[in-house]
């Protein structure tokens, strides 16, 4: 058994990653099984930059606010700001503190300095502007969609003024109150303005569609590119914030759809500019039908990989992270009969292994699932081994 599992076995560069594939990913997600552990960050950086240099990939999505990364793609497309500024930021849940994304940042700045915009690395954030305690006020995209749109568009075809917006709209902290995640009735995600804003939101959307051809004719893509997004996030946080005030068992599901969709979304907007990679949580990037339990409670949910995957077919390709050990978290050496075990027992510090001829290999019986001593490590689930495209192995993760 041994033996078999070891052939499935590759160094962990980017062509050997690209062999697994029939062709060129359209859409390359590298997922981690924990966040904030900046060897994941290094090894996520490496491969980044071969897939540039190698392969012709040209942007980076990352599991952070999609309308901050927008300060992260003006520093490192023109240098606006500077690196301080831009990872206070431009990288939200806290992770622009992290040296790796630092160390991405930098690089992608010091790779674009005097090459062509058709030669630049772009940024982009794939979440949705959402914490755990709370989602943002669904203002900046709004706003920010209906100023692109008031400069380019005859007023009279606006379905409404930007004051009327800001009536409707009210103080941000009404949206962002942290105790609605605890007791929805304090949400205004279903108030008679919320409502009003819906309908707004997806008027402004569809005249942005409908004024397509002139608007990038007029503007540029880019910037038609960038409303997009606004119209995007304004909508998908609308949803959100309807949901959030629901006092149904249904809630925590759907707030888990609406926040997957949003991602998905994210991610096939980026993969339309050509080839790109994806870096967020395995259970944002897999393939597989999303599932936990809030106390009693199952909660089922596409993931967005899911989704993306089936818009994308074979041009999406699904690459997850196993660790073995976790020392400064308590997770240590896996039991032997797991995944995560089996490919403990070789010497090499981190490799890629070929998933489906790993299922393969492990016959119809798949080992035992994995359970952490942690929290915020979760393991393999060896029942969907065959639907990654690949796993990267870390056999150690050790903080300096």
């Amino acid at each position: 058994m041994t033996s078999g599992i070891k052939d499935t076995t590759h160094a962990f560069e980017a062509a050997a990653l690209m062999g697994l594939f029939p062709g060129r990913p359209r859409l390359l997600a590298l997922g981690e099984p924990t966040h904030e552990e900046d060897v994941l960050l290094d090894l996520r950086n490496e491969l980044f930059r071969q897939l540039v240099e190698q392969e012709g990939y040209r942007t980076i999505a990352l599991e952070s606010d999609c309308m901050m990364g927008l300060v992260v793609d003006d520093y490192v497309t023109s240098g606006t700001g500077t690196l301080d500024e831009v990872m206070e930021r431009g990288i939200s849940h806290g992770w622009g503190a992290s040296a790796g994304n630092r160390e991405l940042v930098r690089w992608m700045r010091a790779h674009n300095d005097g090459r062509p915009a058709s030669e630049q690395v772009r940024f982009a954030g794939a979440d949705g502007p959402l914490e755990i305690t709370h989602a943002a006020s669904p203002r900046q995209a709004l706003t920010a969609l209906h100023g692109y749109l008031a400069s380019w568009v005859e007023a009279n075809l606006l379905p409404c003024t930007a004051d009327t917006l800001g009536r409707l709209l009210g103080a941000d902290e009404r949206w962002t109150d942290p105790d609605v995640m605890m007791d929805p009735t304090r949400s205004v995600g279903r108030s008679a303005e919320a409502r009003d804003l819906r309908l707004l939101a997806d008027d402004l959307v569809a005249l942005l569609d409908a004024q397509t051809p002139r608007l990038i004719a007029v503007s540029s893509r880019d910037d038609w590119d960038r409303a997009r997004l606004y119209g995007r996030t304004a909508v998908g946080l609308l949803r959100y914030h309807f949901w959030m005030a629901d006092t149904s068992p249904a809630r925590m599901a759907r707030l888990m759809g609406a926040r997957g969709s949003m991602i998905a979304a994210n991610l096939l907007a980026v993969a339309e500019r050509g080839p790109a990679l994806a870096h967020a949580h395995n259970r944002h990037l897999q393939r597989e039908r999303s599932t936990m339990r809030m106390g009693d409670l199952p909660l089922e949910w596409w993931s967005s990989g899911a989704i993306v995957g089936a818009h994308l077919g074979e041009e999406y390709a699904f690459v997850a992270t196993a660790l073995g050990t976790i020392p400064h978290r308590g997770v240590g050496a896996p039991p032997p009969d797991t995944v995560e075990g089996l490919l403990y027992a070789f010497p090499e510090e981190r490799y890629l292994v070929d998933a489906r001829r790993l299922a393969a290999a492990l016959g119809d019986a798949p080992p035992a699932p994995r359970v952490s001593p942690w929290f915020g490590y979760f393991p393999l689930d060896p029942a969907h081994l065959a639907e990654n495209d690949g796993i990267v192995y870390v056999k150690d993760v050790v903080r300096s």
